[in-house]
Order: structure tokens, then C-alpha cells, then sequence
């Protein structure tokens, strides 16, 4: 039997890249899977079709993470479809990829919007139906530990509070056997990321592996930690970088 048969999963930014990555990978685990998206509803449309064509349940719905009563009522909607929640997977992320003196005030709101206040409100709404043993599991960034790639400062900054947020949590709902777990990408070949973008050859240099990393890479890591087998782990931050900062 899957490990995660009759679990039930909300991953927020689902509908590309990391997110549709783990959705899929938990789907395959057994979960039944809801996804957030922000736009493009075609993309959100493709995760639920593969899932459903493999065998699983899902549903798309689209609820901006910055949007504190869509974040909210995409929980609602996730536990009133398929009857509770077990896992939560605080995915959806932005960044703002230029030195930080030549970014505009909206950008850095947004980027601490999505990042930091959309991980509070996914946490805060899915606490409320979090079974006991379920997980909350949040994608960081290796950057939220160590940055040495330049033009990244607010993002890091951002990681860095996902980082505390996950360890202080950890110890808040440790009583109901719910464990907080926080995984750090480095360098992953994504649209907003590619392996062959501008941004690339620094990123690669700084890895030990001198390559980008694949999002089933991070998917695993993160079906790992949402299993049986992760139980007595938690407050962790698992770095997934290729060793960059090794």
C-alpha cells in the first residue's frame, strides 16, 4: 500500500514547476492532492489531469498566496471536498532577481507578501483542520541560510523567516504529533529558474555537484518528510542544493 494512502494534501503554487512536481510525486505516494495557483489555470488544469490519469484525486483552485481570504478559503474548500487534512505543503514563492537597491517598493512587498505572510496565513487556516500526525511542510531556499549569489537579498531574507518560522512551530504542535519541516532548493531547473538562463553559470560554479538540481529531486524530499517514516523528524531544515553550501 502507497505510504500516504488516505492522506489528504494542500500544496499551495502547485500548477508549475517545484509545486506541480510535488503534487504529482504525493499523488503517486497515494495522497489525494489539491493545488493552489495564481494564474494560469490551463497549467493547474494539466496537474489534475495527469493526476486523475494516473489514478488519483485532485482539484485545482486558484487562490493568490498573497490573498489572505483566498488562501483561507482554499483550506476550507480542500477539507469541505475531501473531508480533513493531513498535509500542507507551503510552496508558493516569488522572487525579485536584481540588486536590492534597484528594487521598487511593490516588488518587495510582494515578494515578502508570497513568501513570508503567505506562509502564515496557509499555516494559520490549515491548523484549524491539521489532523494529529499531519505535516506542514514549507519550501525555503538554501539561500535562507547562506547567499552567494548576488541580487537575491530581500529573497534570502524572506527564506531566512520561512527558516525561524519552521523551527519555532515545530515546537507549538509538537503535542499533536504534527511535525514542521522546512526544505531548502538550491539551484533548481525551473521556468523562473532555467538551467540555461542568465543567472545560471554562477549558480552552477557555487554547486559541488556543478549542475542544477530536477524537481522530483525536491518532490522526494519533500514525499519523504510528509511519510511515516519522517515521523520523529521535525524543526528541520533539509538543504536539497547539490552542496552548495557545502
Amino acid at each position: 500500500m502507497p505510504k500516504l494512502t488516505n492522506k489528504i494534501a494542500l500544496v499551495t503554487g502547485g500548477s508549475r514547476g517545484i509545486g506541480a512536481a510535488i503534487a504529482k510525486r504525493l499523488a503517486s505516494e497515494g495522497a489525494t492532492v489539491a493545488i493552489t495557483y495564481t494564474k494560469g489555470a490551463e497549467a493547474a488544469a494539466a496537474v489534475v489531469g495527469a493526476i486523475e490519469a494516473a489514478g488519483g484525486k485532485s482539484l485545482a483552485i486558484q487562490a493568490d498566496a498573497a490573498d489572505a481570504d483566498a488562501v483561507t478559503q482554499a483550506v476550507e474548500k480542500t477539507v469541505a471536498t475531501y473531508g480533513g487534512l493531513d498535509i500542507l505543503v507551503n510552496n508558493a514563492g516569488t522572487a525579485i532577481p536584481k540588486p536590492f537597491q534597484e528594487a521598487t517598493i511593490e516588488e518587495l512587498d510582494r515578494v515578502i507578501d508570497i513568501n513570508i505572510r503567505g506562509t502564515f496565513i496557509a499555516t494559520l487556516a490549515a491548523l484549524k483542520h491539521l489532523r494529529n500526525g499531519g505535516r506542514i511542510i514549507s519550501i525555503g531556499s538554501c539561500v535562507g541560510e547562506r547567499n552567494m549569489t548576488p541580487g537575491l537579498a530581500a529573497y534570502a531574507a524572506t527564506k531566512g523567516a520561512v527558516k525561524m518560522f519552521t523551527q519555532g512551530l515545530a515546537r507549538e504542535v509538537g503535542d499533536r504529533a504534527i511535525t514542521v519541516n522546512n526544505v531548502q532548493p538550491g539551484p533548481i531547473d525551473t521556468e523562473l529558474n532555467p538551467a540555461a538562463g542568465d543567472w545560471a553559470a554562477p549558480q552552477i560554479a557555487n554547486t559541488a555537484l556543478k549542475r542544477y538540481g530536477h524537481v522530483e529531486e525536491i518532490a522526494a524530499m519533500v514525499a519523504f518528510v510528509a511519510g511515516p517514516e519522517a515521523a520523529y523528524i521535525t524543526g528541520a531544515n533539509l538543504t536539497v542544493d547539490g552542496g552548495t553550501n557545502a
